[in-house]
């Protein structure tokens, strides 16, 4: 990921709520576009412009190639508070973040994220690295929210059975790992939106911890249709587990490992 400054200069006199408001409007757009990652946009006010921080999968991701209609529409409405269009620069290459995906045409996808994730949470299917967004077709509603949403879900999930301090954490732990809970029911509907959109298989990951031992483990069968999933091998080293027929992936227990 990317490291940019989005700087944004005033043409006119303008009231600091009018302006901050267009501000965030654009930055949402952006975020629900893919274009930006993460939840936090630190913005500083200068004489006379101000400069918003953000991270981008990719170098280009602000190209207004990949803008989509509600991101034109928050540009746009910059000019009623006073302000240009933001101003790119990128400052450079986060040294902590994954690259992102370049495969002109992946085979297939992998919807699969963890609280740690910051980045996409569609992988590529043949160097598992996270997809930007805009690079395959809208999901609903012309961007990626939906999805995002989802990601922001399980991701919370995941922190709070990770940090196992409160009764949340069964709950938790059954709506990231169970295949009939609310989150994979939502997640599943919007892999089966991808496959469509993009005609690719896409995988969703099933979360597994417990279990009463690795035989038991490696003896599981894929929830969905109680057919035979265990790899000889694990997927990219992390999935233990694949099913053609439903295109579930999942892992041996962690506590089993």
């Amino acid at each position: 990921m990317f490291v940019v400054d989005l700087t944004f200069d005033c043409y006119q006199d303008t009231q600091l709520s009018a302006a901050e408001q267009a501000i965030n409007q654009t930055v949402v757009a952006l975020r629900a576009n893919g274009q930006i990652i993460g939840d936090e946009f630190p913005t500083v006010l200068k004489e006379g412009f101000f400069v918003t921080r953000v991270m981008c999968p990719e170098e280009d991701s602000l190209h207004p190639l990949n803008h989509s209609p509600f991101v034109k529409f928050a540009l746009d409405k910059l000019n009623d508070a006073g302000l240009l269009a933001p101003k790119v620069k990128v400052i450079g290459q986060d040294i902590h973040a994954n690259s992102a995906d370049n495969c002109a045409a992946p085979s297939s996808y992998i919807l699969y994220t963890t609280y740690l994730h910051t980045c996409s949470p569609l992988y590529c299917g043949d160097d598992f690295l996270p997809v930007p967004l805009y690079h395959i077709p809208a999901i609903a509603n012309g961007d990626y929210k939906t999805l995002i949403k989802w990601q922001e879900d399980w991701q919370a999930c995941d922190q709070i059975q990770i940090n196992g301090a409160t009764r949340c954490e069964f709950a938790a732990l059954h709506e990231i790992s169970a295949f009939d809970s609310d989150l994979t029911r939502r997640g599943l509907d919007l892999a089966k939106r991808i496959r469509y959109l993009t005609k690719k298989p896409v995988y969703y990951y099933l979360y597994r911890v417990g279990g009463e031992s690795l035989t038991a483990e490696q003896q599981r069968r894929c929830p969905s249709c109680d057919g035979h999933w265990h790899l000889a091998e694990p997927w990219f080293g992390l999935f233990d587990f694949r099913c053609e027929q439903c295109q579930l992936v999942s892992n041996i227990s962690w506590d089993h490992q």
